[in-house]
């Protein structure tokens, strides 16, 4: 068994990106800008928020944080986003989720400007996605995974892959990029969900099975045939009195038993996560050429 360290590769990713910002401040004066929109104060939230622009000021990037009350409305939400889509400084724009109940994220995700949907989740960018249109951006989540399988060397071509999840966020968009016409893809995929039934079944015969369900622990070592490539998409908090904080965190795939027989699997943390924050700065560096069309400098991939 092999670990798919997304924290190593995703250090990778960030060189690169930072060297094609470096270029392209260097030949057209640009420097790409991220603007990142939190509302409320969800301690999880404000650190996944921190992280990202953290890390895009560490790459060189322009970078912005809004901050709004948890009581924010929907009118002061679309405000803020409709002056980051006019905004030259600004290239991606990214609304941290869940937001509040009062907040209509569809309507939130509608307003922005699909050249500046680096999460791709505009109707735009999800059909671009569909067809394999390059002049959008593909889901941070299932690209960085992508990449992950890629630079690993993993096998994908004429492989079954069983997707567990059908969220708009990685289920859906992650059995497209798996079944693209792409040397880097081409497999067969199995997307299963709630209503899906016999799903030990159908996991027993994957050679790659992405977890994204939200279910601590779901997939187990029963479930998984030898061999098998496993990405852990999902992060639960579990109780845990024995550990400091009373709590510990898992993944959708219970580490102990499925590594046992897996190839390659994932470790929660430093698997997936690393890699959405890596593709989320490709996709602002990628903003920013598209809008001012400019050829990319070295696709990730």
């Amino acid at each position: 068994m092999k670990i798919l360290d997304g924290k190593m590769i995703s250090e990778q990713v960030f060189d690169e990106v930072r060297e094609s910002a470096s270029e392209l401040k260097r030949t057209a004066e640009l420097v790409p800008g991220l603007a990142v929109v939190i509302i409320g104060d969800d301690p999880a939230s404000k650190i996944y928020v921190n992280r990202k622009v953290k890390v895009s000021t560490e790459l060189g990037f322009y970078s912005r944080k809004h901050e709004l009350s948890r009581t924010a409305s929907q009118e002061d939400v679309v405000s803020v986003i409709a002056d980051l889509n006019q905004d030259p400084l600004i290239h991606g724009i990214l609304v941290q989720s869940p937001p509040p109940p009062q907040i209509s994220e569809r309507e939130i995700i509608d307003t922005i400007e699909p050249t500046k949907d680096v999460d791709c989740f505009t109707p735009s960018n999800v059909g671009k996605l569909m067809i394999g249109d390059e002049d959008g951006f593909y889901p941070c989540t299932p690209a960085g995974i992508m990449v992950l399988l890629n630079r690993y060397q993993v096998e994908t071509v004429g492989r079954h892959a069983v997707v567990l999840g059908r969220s708009n966020i990685v289920g859906k968009p992650m059995a497209t990029l798996l079944s693209r016409k792409n040397k880097n893809a081409n497999a067969t995929v199995t997307l299963c969900h709630s209503r899906s039934t016999n799903i030990e079944a159908i996991t027993r015969t994957a050679d790659i099975v992405i977890a994204a369900l939200g279910k601590a622990e779901f997939l187990t070592g029963d479930m998984v045939k030898d061999g098998a490539v496993v990405i852990d998409v999902g992060i639960n908090r579990v109780d845990d009195s024995t550990t400091k904080k009373g709590y510990r965190l898992v993944g959708d795939v219970d580490f102990g038993s499925v590594s046992e027989k897996a190839s390659y699997i994932t470790p929660v943390p430093g698997g997936v996560g690393p890699m959405t924050i890596a593709m989320l700065m490709y996709n602002t560096y990628k903003a920013c050429c598209l809008q001012h069309r400019i050829p990319i400098d070295k696709p990730i991939s």
